[in-house]
């Protein structure tokens, strides 16, 4: 009889990593750098494939379950999403901002400003929003900022932008818990962290790794 335990044991241990690993697939928009980053090495430990979607080349050398893909988000055209409709995870973590007065800002980067931060992540959403709202389990998070929820001199674009991708999520998760889905948009609004080239320094994934592994638990 112990010989049949142990052998059910060895069995669901089996099965229970087969579950957390095969067929998972993820995309991380904007993985090559900061944060972003670092959800990819630690998703790359626990899924079957994993693509980054980015303008930018990995900074690292990645494991052989990790693909790259060049999109530049300022396109208009994202029919490329078609490509990953079996993925199960989405993480969006492309975005910039710099500390400036308001009137030193050009109108190119006012454009610029909302069609990466704020337009391309709503399309993204958009094209995803059906598979959020089926029964199965869809992990979405979204990198926000704590400037979307709180007024700071010499942030007010970015805030601006990061304020209404903050206020479309509330505005999702509360129609996918009235469609009956337990899936969700988790937003990660942090304040300054270290490690990220947000200020033009150098990606640091030991700043960055324990964000992470919280945002992905």
């Amino acid at each position: 009889n112990s010989s049949v335990h142990k052998k059910r044991l060895t069995l669901w241990k089996v099965i229970g990593y087969i579950r957390i690993y095969v067929m998972k697939k993820a995309i991380v928009v904007g993985g090559s750098n900061g944060i972003g980053l670092a959800i990819t090495v630690e998703l790359s430990n626990l899924y079957e494939e994993v693509t980054i979607i980015d303008r930018a080349t990995p900074s690292i050398e990645l494991s052989s379950n990790v693909s790259f893909r060049k999109v530049n988000l300022l396109d208009e055209d994202f029919d490329f999403l078609s490509d990953y409709n079996d993925i199960d995870t989405l993480i969006i973590t492309a975005g910039f901002g710099r500390v400036t007065p308001f009137n030193s800002i050009v109108d190119k980067e006012i454009d610029n400003s909302y069609q990466v931060n704020t337009i391309a992540t709503t399309k993204i959403l958009h094209h995803y929003y059906p598979r959020m709202q089926r029964a199965e389990d869809f992990h979405c998070a979204v990198m926000g900022s704590i400037a979307g929820f709180v007024s700071s001199p010499l942030f007010a674009l970015y805030g601006a932008t990061k304020a209404a991708l903050c206020s479309l999520i509330e505005s999702l998760n509360i129609e996918l818990e009235k469609s009956g889905t337990n899936n969700r948009i988790l937003n990660v609004s942090p304040g300054s962290i270290k490690g990220p080239r947000f200020n033009g320094g150098d990606n640091d994934l030991t700043e960055t790794t324990s964000l992470a592994k919280e945002i992905i638990q």
